[in-house]
């Protein structure tokens, strides 16, 4: 390895040289592995073997190589493409590994191996994660909603109604609510979605009145009804079928 990592870099195009004459200690094989750019087998010899010798060879604008013994393969070697040094994670996202190759243990052979297949594309991925944090410097973090003048508080009661007390229905919500199907039970003084409808009918009007109650910013929270006495949905007369209508047969 002192032999073969010195003459291989001699033989790559550009100026390509050791980082340093020693071995890096065991305790950076960890270190090493994380920025191993390969889905192969590079990263596992590296972890597996930590008392393995891995020179690091350095080239043109922060390119780095690793070369590592080929476990069970006493005469061959795997060269592997290293992670630049100082990107964020997002700037490595849709980029491409470029993966490395195990190369004979002839300089020369290993050399062209190394400049046919793993130098092009391991310039393209570097020019990619330049380009990345050009465009993109910060994380893309995910914005905090902003603060609304207004809320709505929906309620899921124990009858299965989703509603919500009229006093605390803000009067811009009302249009909206009525529009989902949501109905005014004077004698509850509540705005309720019906149990009636089926739970998929249910569950596309509440996403419904969410989207637009949002949309014209007014919050939207959810909760449960505070436990009570258990309510017995109405029975229609004997010899009667109630009549149940959807949102889609009100729609047309």
């Amino acid at each position: 390895m002192s032999v073969f990592a010195p003459a291989l870099a001699q033989h790559l195009p550009g100026q390509w040289y050791r980082q340093y004459e020693g071995f890096p200690p065991p305790k950076n094989h960890r270190l090493i592995a994380d920025r191993v750019w390969d889905c192969g087998p590079a990263p596992s010899a590296v972890q597996d073997f930590p008392e393995a010798p891995i020179p690091l060879l350095d080239g043109p604008d922060g390119a780095q190589l690793c070369v590592i013994e080929r476990p069970r393969y006493p005469r061959q070697y795997l060269i592997a493409p290293l992670e630049p040094k100082g990107f964020k994670p997002h700037h490595f996202r849709m980029v491409a590994e470029p993966n490395g190759i195990a190369v004979p243990n002839d300089p020369v052979r290993a050399a062209a191996a190394v400049t046919r297949r793993v130098l092009p594309r391991y310039r393209q991925a570097l020019d990619a994660v330049h380009h990345n944090a050009h465009i993109q410097p910060e994380p893309p973090h995910r914005l905090p909603a902003p603060e609304v003048a207004q809320t709505l508080t929906l309620i899921w009661y124990p009858d299965g109604v989703v509603g919500a007390p009229y006093k605390s229905v803000p009067e811009d919500a009302r249009t909206v609510l009525y529009s989902c199907y949501f109905q005014y039970s004077p004698h509850e003084s509540a705005f309720a979605l019906p149990a009636s409808y089926s739970t998929s009918d249910r569950a596309l009007l509440i996403q419904s009145a969410v989207r637009l109650l949002t949309a014209q910013g007014v919050g939207v929270n959810f909760r449960h009804a505070t436990p009570g006495p258990p309510t017995r949905p109405p029975t229609a007369a004997p010899g009667t079928q109630p009549t149940v209508g959807t949102p889609s047969s009100a729609r047309r």
